[in-house]
């Protein structure tokens, strides 16, 4: 009897500090997730090193966790810089899975990361892109679709995963309360939109067709008049020319950040356009992204909130400038200024 005590004791003992071993290393333990793919992955219940997939990915996680990036997707403009949170901006780069396509497994695996995280529209073979990741970086990925109306919910989802539910809750009601903005001002227009081009490139002659992840804001608060046979999914848009751009000729232009906004005015070609006759053009913000929509992803809620004022200023029932700077302490951290405020949305 004493010797079957004894064994009991001793097997109660090797299994109980087996247990204490591997719960005092939480990064060791690990939780099932299931991912938009439908995927079920087990990630680390404690997780504190992420690799970004992409851009779009990393706005999506300065904005809940900066601290659990070990990598950025890219290099921050001086201008964009002052907006991070300090301990981005000394991250090493490694690209980008999607998009550019030129991610750096090397260079990532270096860092001992625990896991990638994919935010955004799914490509059409996201499940079999996440266990490419998987494979070549020898840690889980997952998935999360992101788009405009599905945001709050992806950082719910965040929360969860990286124990930020908190933080992960007010961004997600920010999110809400701006969506709930737009509509109420589509709604108040009775169907009557402003027809709107989104004008790029050095000569304003790329347009971003409607029907695309990248115009979601723009379809849904505008008649966007750039409808095209084969929308382009990038963030370019679809070239057009001038004979269609005056058949087209909405009643407002937008203008991307390195466009033409400075001079278009004086531009023989364009200063005909009703919308540059009725100075009913504007520059698109771009700090620290292009608010529109590059990469599409959290700063198109900026838009959501910069073009219900300059468009439907009858119906918006907000104040610009305090809805954009709580944005900006949100998902940046930084104290935006009326100063700066007016410098970023281009106004003297």
């Amino acid at each position: 009897m004493k010797k079957l005590v004894f064994t009991t004791l001793i097997i109660f003992c090797l299994t109980g500090c087996s247990r204490q071993k591997t719960s005092s290393n939480a990064t060791a333990d690990t939780v099932p997730f299931t991912d938009s793919a439908g995927r079920t992955v087990d990630i680390p219940a404690n997780i504190i090193r992420v690799v970004p997939s992409g851009s779009l990915t990393q706005m999506f996680l300065v904005a809940i966790a900066p601290d659990v990036l070990v990598t950025n997707a890219g290099r921050y403009s001086k201008e964009s810089a002052e907006f991070m949170p300090p301990g981005v901006l000394g991250l090493s780069i490694v690209g980008q899975v999607f998009g550019t396509r030129d991610f750096n497994y090397e260079e990532a695996a270096k860092l001992n990361p625990q896991m990638v995280i994919d935010c955004g529209d799914p490509m059409p073979k996201i499940a079999d892109d996440m266990e490419g990741i998987t494979e070549k970086l020898g840690v889980p990925s997952i998935h999360i679709t992101a788009k405009l109306d599905s945001t709050p919910q992806a950082f719910r989802t965040l929360g969860k995963v990286l124990k930020r539910q908190e933080k992960g809750e007010v961004l997600a009601l920010f999110c809400e309360k701006t969506i709930n903005n737009l509509n109420a001002v589509i709604e108040k227009t009775g169907g009557k939109k402003v027809s709107v081009l989104y004008c790029m490139g050095s000569a304003g002659l790329n347009v971003l067709s409607a029907g695309t992840i990248h115009s979601e804001v723009l379809d849904r608060i505008t008649n966007n008049k750039a409808v095209v046979d084969n929308p382009a999914s990038r963030g370019s848009g679809n070239e057009a020319n001038m004979e269609q751009i005056n058949l087209w000729n909405p009643q407002v232009i937008l203008f991307g950040p390195d466009s033409i906004y400075d001079d278009v005015a004086d531009r023989p070609e364009w200063r005909e356009l009703d919308a540059i006759k009725n100075k009913r053009y504007y520059k698109v913000p771009s700090l620290p992204y292009n608010w529109m929509g590059s990469p599409p992803s959290i700063n198109r809620y900026l838009s959501m909130l910069w073009l219900g004022t300059i468009l439907y200023p009858q119906y918006v029932d907000y104040d610009l400038y305090t809805e954009v700077a709580e944005y900006y302490k949100l998902f940046y951290g930084y104290e935006l200024t009326k100063e700066k405020f007016k410098q970023i949305i281009n106004v003297e």
